[in-house]
């Protein structure tokens, strides 16, 4: 069983950054690759960025290429989303989901633990 709990949320100006913190239960972290997705108002659960287990491999949403870096720090069992040049269009709920593969995937269904997610509204 894994605990996840988003931070770093808030409300940003356009061409602001901010960055996201997933801190995690357990011990077993490190196997666990993870992603981020977002929920815009009325839309579906998207996929935002994704890492694998040990942090050399990434993955983005072309939506957020460049502007988005995703990391984790396995010894703090954290997961971190850095979002600089934010736009209004990345105004959503960010959550945080873990898989239990080594390897990172792009469909939510794919992820077995969520967090209850932290609002990031982009004012323009």
């Amino acid at each position: 069983q894994v605990q996840l709990v988003e931070s770093g949320g808030g409300l940003v100006q356009a061409g602001g950054s901010l960055r996201l913190s997933c801190a995690a239960s357990g011990r077993t972290f490190s196997v666990y690759a993870m992603g981020w997705f977002h929920q815009a108002p009325g839309k579906e659960r998207e996929f935002v960025a994704a890492i694998n287990w040990s942090g050399s491999r990434t993955d983005y949403a072309d939506s957020v290429k460049g502007r988005f870096t995703i990391s984790r720090d396995n010894a703090k069992n954290t997961v971190y989303l850095q979002m600089n040049s934010l736009k209004p269009e990345d105004t959503a709920l960010y959550y945080c989901a873990a898989r239990r593969s080594l390897n990172y995937a792009y469909g939510q269904d794919e992820y077995d633990y969520w967090g209850q997610g932290t609002q990031v509204t982009v004012s323009s």
